[in-house]
């Protein structure tokens, strides 16, 4: 017991030294794009709720109706008793909204990329993934059977000398910490249809495409497996893998996660099948979303530190773990909540603010961020 609270205290202590403990901050009330803490109200640019479906009220009040008709929780695993209606026309939906055969759902996106790594790959099989892929997938890569071999970020060249079989490529369609694009034409072409790709769309579904089907989509590219998320521009939580009927009754089979896992709460997956109607029919947010990323875009263009994407995630790469503290917390007291994200999320040295917007944002608030950000910006140089 000594041994391992010494281990514990070392480890946690080496963190604060190098300002990057973490901390749970509670916030009261919704998630919004207002929030308040410690009895001071916040403007929020730290959400992924990109479409402000999270605090929707006509999905909220989708969520009570499917708690009317199909109770609080599931009550079992898929394969017992746990797989209702509400998941059968969830699965339907997102299938002829996505262009897949199969939709096996998870709690998270976290469960659904290790349910696939684990899975599908076996001893002597090559797995190929982008350097940035995110910590579940290459958590999942390091601990699969199979041997793992890593791409510089999107870098095409670097990808082409390491598909020398067949392989599985797995790689993000945005990235969550840059908010930038996975090149997947380009990658599709060179497989040349040998293996299997992967793409986690966690952060391009409802955002990016024609009615929101995501990065795919919009790159005109359909992968072998796709794995959607139901926690960020759809407002509710959980995720999906999507895939055709061979792999899909593969993984109903072998894939733990899913066989010894408490389903989805029907509830949930009626608020899910909802939220992808309202993502479909509903184009002024992702409407909102390219005006309010230009304006911010504008405002922002003599800083360095701002990147340029076509996604609602806009890092500001300040470099220096201190200084990214010390921004959030400046433009905290102005009133503005951003989050500071430090190795070892991103690499050491490109330490950043990971400012996201929504369609619950005003041009005004856009405005005053940016403005705010300026001075921070400058002042800490």
């Amino acid at each position: 017991m000594l041994a391992f609270n010494q281990r514990f205290k070392q480890a946690i202590s080496e963190r604060r030294d190098r300002d990057l403990l973490r901390n749970v901050v509670p916030i009261k009330g919704r998630n919004d794009r207002l929030f308040s803490h410690s009895q001071h109200c916040y403007l929020n640019f730290s959400s992924n709720d990109y479409l402000g479906l999270a605090t929707d009220k006509t999905l909220m009040k989708e969520w009570q109706k499917g708690i009317d008709l199909y109770g609080n929780g599931s009550g079992a695993s898929p394969l017992v008793t746990g797989f209702s209606q509400a998941h059968q026309e969830l699965e339907q939906s997102l299938c002829e909204w996505l262009g897949f055969e199969r939709a096996l759902f998870f709690s998270s996106g976290f469960a659904a990329n290790q349910a696939v790594l684990f899975t599908l790959l076996a001893e002597n099989d090559l797995l190929v993934q982008d350097k940035l892929n995110h910590a579940s997938l290459i958590e999942a890569g390091l601990l699969s059977p199979a041997q793992m071999k890593r791409f510089k970020h999107n870098d095409l060249s670097h990808l082409k000398t390491l598909l020398d079989r067949e392989c599985m490529v797995v790689t993000e369609g945005v990235f969550s910490m840059d908010g930038d694009l996975s090149p997947l034409t380009e990658i599709k072409s060179l497989m040349a249809h040998q293996g299997l790709l992967v793409v986690d769309d966690a952060h391009g579904i409802g955002v990016l495409g024609e009615e929101g089907r995501g990065s795919c989509n919009y790159a005109g590219v359909q992968p072998d497996i796709l794995i959607v998320t139901f926690g960020k521009a759809l407002g509710v939580s959980g995720a999906a893998i999507l895939c055709n009927q061979l792999i899909g009754e593969y993984l109903t089979q072998f894939a733990k996660h899913y066989v010894y896992s408490t389903a989805l709460p029907p509830a949930q997956a009626f608020a899910i099948c909802r939220s992808i109607d309202m993502v479909r029919e509903q184009s002024w947010r992702r409407e909102k979303l390219a005006e309010l990323s230009y304006l911010y875009q504008v405002k922002l263009s003599d800083f360095c530190e701002s990147i340029n994407t076509l996604t609602p995630i806009k890092p500001l790469i300040v470099g220096e773990t201190g200084r990214a503290l010390h921004i959030a917390e400046q433009m905290k007291k102005q009133g503005f909540w951003l989050t500071a994200i430090r190795p070892p999320t991103v690499a050491k040295g490109s330490a950043r603010l990971r400012v996201t917007l929504t369609a619950t944002h005003t041009k005004d608030q856009i405005t005053a961020l940016t403005k705010t950000l300026k001075s921070v910006l400058k002042d800490s140089k």
